[in-house]
């Protein structure tokens, strides 16, 4: 299959050009002209995946392996490595990162809450759950199969939540809910939002985000090229 025709399919599902201006989502390695023997999903690309990759594949990837522009390429560097790696084994990559944030993975993540999102605004999926700030969080640890979950408590009930998969905490100040579940958030968000009377669940952003191989494999079903999606690994280690 012609990775042109994978890269149409995947843009009517999920427009790139919906993508935020500093995101680098796309067809990031290859040409539209190549011909793809076998699709691999994966959160990121990393070493251990290219060793399992056939040649003449297509990685679908949720993290773009380039972000800005390159002003070398050390091969004994990530990501110049990874890439060395792609070219020579005739990999391509395409990314698709918060153009999918915005029309499907918020929206599963909330689904596999359990919740109905009744609102999406930019990259905010909204949610009614009517339950108490514990109850929310116990649920969310749960479900998500977090260890330790970190959590600011502004609010004992919790009526409307907002989701933001991976790193949402620049949005905190337009959030209109009176909870925001995401990740990477960091200590002076923490403390707008207690001031701003908005409580947080930190969700993580490797495991908020690590349903994206699941997600998108529902939609591939179709094509004529098996999907293989990785197990992705948090670079994270917790004692």
């Amino acid at each position: 299959m012609r990775l042109g025709e994978i890269y149409d399919f995947l843009d009517a599902l999920s427009p790139f050009s919906t993508q935020a201006s500093w995101d680098n989502s796309g067809l990031l390695i290859g040409s539209r002209d190549d011909e793809i023997a076998q699709i691999y999903l994966s959160l990121d690309v990393d070493s251990a995946l290219l060793e399992e990759v056939v040649e003449n594949s297509l990685i679908i990837t949720h993290h773009p392996l380039i972000f800005s522009g390159l002003k070398q390429l050390n091969f004994a560097k990530y990501p110049s490595n990874l890439i060395q790696t792609m070219v020579q084994k005739k990999i391509s990559l395409i990314a698709m990162h918060t153009n999918f944030d915005l029309s499907h993975l918020n929206a599963y993540v909330a689904s596999k809450l359990g919740f109905v999102v009744s609102e999406s605004k930019e990259f905010v999926a909204y949610c009614d759950v009517n339950q108490s700030f514990d109850d929310l969080a116990l649920h969310v640890k749960r479900i998500l199969g977090i260890e330790n979950l970190r959590l600011v408590r502004a609010k004992e009930w919790i009526g409307r939540c907002a989701i933001t998969t991976g790193s949402g905490g620049d949005l905190i100040s337009k959030i209109d809910a009176d909870c925001f579940l995401s990740g990477d958030l960091k200590y002076h968000q923490a403390m707008e939002a207690k001031e701003n009377n908005l409580s947080l669940i930190d969700i993580g952003h490797f495991e908020s985000e690590r349903y994206f191989p699941e997600c998108l494999a529902n939609y591939l079903k179709n094509l004529p090229l098996k999907a293989i999606m990785s197990n992705s690994k948090n670079p994270f280690e917790y004692k």
